[in-house]
């Protein structure tokens, strides 16, 4: 049965929920990520940040404000006060069909995975497609379905 720990991203990319959303905004262009998971300072997870999340707190370009202001206010800006706390995660031993159906049926294209409050791993839609297509071009399946 595949599980969740088997397509997972392991030690997911984090943030901190007192960080700024320069500094979350920074992190993903450097990692060429999507979201950020955000932890409390012990470790436990508290939420989620995505990019949208953090396109939607940024001033527009067409605002009257210079580069200075806007890189001020968005350090002013915490990342807890932007990221999604209503968190639907999965456990690491969730069967591959039971996180898909969680996805689609939430609407959302991440799923933190959590082991004892701390997330271990990050599930995203892209995890998905990889897994699948490592499924599909797998000689002995394809050849079975002949």
């Amino acid at each position: 049965m595949l599980r969740v720990q088997d397509w997972m991203t392991a030690e997911p990319i984090a943030i901190s929920a007192g960080a700024s959303v320069a500094v979350a905004r920074a992190r993903m262009e450097h990692h060429d990520i999507r979201r950020l998971l955000v932890n409390l300072d012990d470790g436990q997870l508290a939420g989620i940040v995505t990019w949208g999340d953090v396109a939607e707190a940024w001033p527009s370009p067409f605002s009257l404000l210079d580069s200075g202001e806007v890189r001020g206010m968005m350090e002013s800006i915490l990342v807890d006060e932007i990221m999604t706390t209503e968190l639907v995660v999965a456990d690491p031993e969730t069967t591959m069909a039971e996180a898909a159906s969680l996805m689609f049926e939430h609407r959302v294209g991440a799923l933190p995975v959590v082991k004892d409050g701390k997330a271990i791993g990050i599930l995203t839609s892209s995890d998905i497609l990889q897994g699948l297509v490592r499924i599909l071009v797998q000689p002995s399946l394809a050849d079975s379905r002949d």
